[in-house]
């Protein structure tokens, strides 16, 4: 019996010195992975969200990118951000608000470069440079929004103004802000959009259309913007009481975000830039309130950017 002891004691010490030993080796290798992340100095990470097949033979490739940093990182269009073949490159972001931030641009390529590789190359201050391919072929990143959902999300429409007109897609739109800007001096952006889902009224969850969500940000420019919300924009309030446990789960918008009511509508903001120069404002119109629409179902917004030039 005391034999019996001596050998399981042995085995049991064995044991325990292998998986000691191993898990000094895992904190010796990744000790990164053990600590809490630092509040800066994090690279910018590039994703390629999927590839879109388009009805006029086309191939779009989304593209959105992770910054785990606190807080925004500016990387300009040159040798530390740019897009192969360099016929693309200039349209992709150059600001990075913290997070994660899904399909904010495309590269479009037509059908004689479809097998073609887009890449996008970032490097963060000292860090390695990344990049990320936009490829078509893999069927688990091809993006079918374009399509209704299954509770009939689309992407929705989005127009310059008040007035302008509307279309959808990654890159809905491109055009110019008519009007004088200076630094330090506020001015409105304004955008009218429209949901064109086709949902099943019969269905409670969709008696009343559901708002639009609409994001603006800044997407290229040598100095800071500063949202603030329009008078027009109305301010939720949190629907449940303090002991509600669903209460807690309220988030409320941002300076740069409006909620549209009633599907279709008018969003503006007001944007003051620190400085002159050639800046591109981002907004991202989205119906994430369906069921059936986030951003992490690849569906369904449109993108539109506005180019302001600020004068001194």
């Amino acid at each position: 019996m005391r034999q019996y002891q001596k050998i399981f004691a042995l085995i049991a010490f064995t044991l325990t010195a292998v998986f000691s030993l191993q898990v000094q080796a895992q904190s010796a290798d990744n000790g990164r992975f053990l600590s809490l992340a630092p509040p800066t100095g994090l690279p910018i990470i590039p994703v390629m969200e999927g590839w879109i097949a388009n009805p006029d033979g086309t191939t779009s490739f989304s593209f959105g990118y992770i910054n785990r940093n606190d807080v925004p990182v500016d990387i300009p269009v040159g040798t530390a951000n740019y897009i192969e073949p360099a016929k693309y490159n200039g349209m992709q972001p150059t600001h990075f608000p913290a997070g994660r931030s899904t399909g904010m641009f495309t590269v479009t390529v037509p059908a004689s470069e479809a097998g073609d590789d887009i890449w996008w190359h970032i490097k963060t201050g000292s860090e390695e440079a990344l990049k990320v391919p936009g490829r078509r072929g893999v069927g688990a990143y091809e993006l079918d929004f374009i399509l209704p959902r299954p509770q009939g999300a689309m992407q929705p429409h989005v127009g310059f103004g008040e007035d302008g007109e509307k279309s959808a897609g990654l890159f809905a739109q491109v055009g110019e802000f008519e009007g004088n800007v200076k630094a330090g001096e506020s001015v409105v952006l304004t955008v009218n959009v429209e949901d064109i889902s086709e949902r099943d009224s019969t269905d409670p969850r969709f008696v009343e259309p559901l708002p639009v969500g609409v994001q603006f940000t800044k997407y290229q420019g040598p100095g800071m913007v500063e949202f603030a919300h329009h008078d027009s924009t109305v301010i939720p309030e949190n629907p449940y009481k303090e002991g509600d446990r669903r209460f807690r789960f309220f988030r409320q918008i941002t300076p740069g975000q409006v909620q549209v009511e009633g599907g279709s509508g008018i969003a503006k903001v007001v944007a003051t830039f620190s400085e002159p120069g050639e800046y591109m404002i981002h907004t991202k119109v989205d119906n994430f309130r369906g069921p059936d629409s986030s951003n992490g179902d690849q569906c369904c917004w449109s993108n539109i950017v506005q180019k302001v030039t600020v004068n001194p």
